[in-house]
């Protein structure tokens, strides 16, 4: 299946796939779903001369992030919520559940992790440089969460990345930019 089909039959199913456990409305995951399709039309196309952009909700995003953790049975990030605001500064939580694993014991088998920190675009790549991380009430060093990160990555046979690495962003995608409760994508 290509990825435009695959996006349109995903449209056309979710009302099937919804539980009453979700914690995001499946409204706002179709409007991003179209949102993506959109632009990967408009870019294929090649007819473009300037940048056009869509705006995303706050909501609208948070709604697309946990429907992807739950569509990819993610192993250990069971949430991830943003909040936007202006100049591209964003904040955030993160809950990691490492239970049944073979841990250090200087980590918890579950981790609720807040961050703050500022998104970064340069040549159509993105990064986030942290900021503030706290690991609940604690203040971390950011170096904490990339061995969380390189830890799940061992224990899932991923490749092991940093929080600190540069990103290739979404296909027609050139730019970001935050405003409180809005993400702008330039395409």
């Amino acid at each position: 299946m290509t990825r435009k089909l695959s996006s349109a039959f995903l449209i056309l199913c979710l009302p099937l796939f919804a539980t009453a456990s979700q914690d995001y409305s499946l409204k706002d995951v179709v409007k991003i779903l179209k949102a993506i399709d959109r632009i990967e039309k408009e870019t294929a196309s090649g007819k473009k001369s300037s940048l056009e952009k869509i705006t995303v909700e706050e909501s609208e995003l948070n709604s697309y992030i946990a429907y992807r953790i739950e569509g990819e049975n993610e192993r250990f990030l069971k949430k991830l919520q943003v909040k936007l605001f202006k100049k591209n500064k964003i904040e955030g939580m993160i809950l990691v559940d490492l239970r049944g694993e073979n841990i250090p014991k200087f980590l918890r088998p579950q981790m609720t992790l807040y961050f703050g920190g500022k998104i970064e675009v340069k040549d159509s790549r993105v990064r986030l440089v942290l900021k503030d991380l706290f690991l609940e009430e604690q203040r971390i060093d950011p170096k904490v969460l990339d061995f969380i990160i390189a830890f799940a990555a061992k224990i899932s046979h991923y490749e092991v990345w940093s929080i600190q690495d540069w990103w290739e962003m979404p296909h027609g995608i050139k730019d970001i930019e935050t405003r409180r409760g809005k993400a702008i994508f330039f395409y």
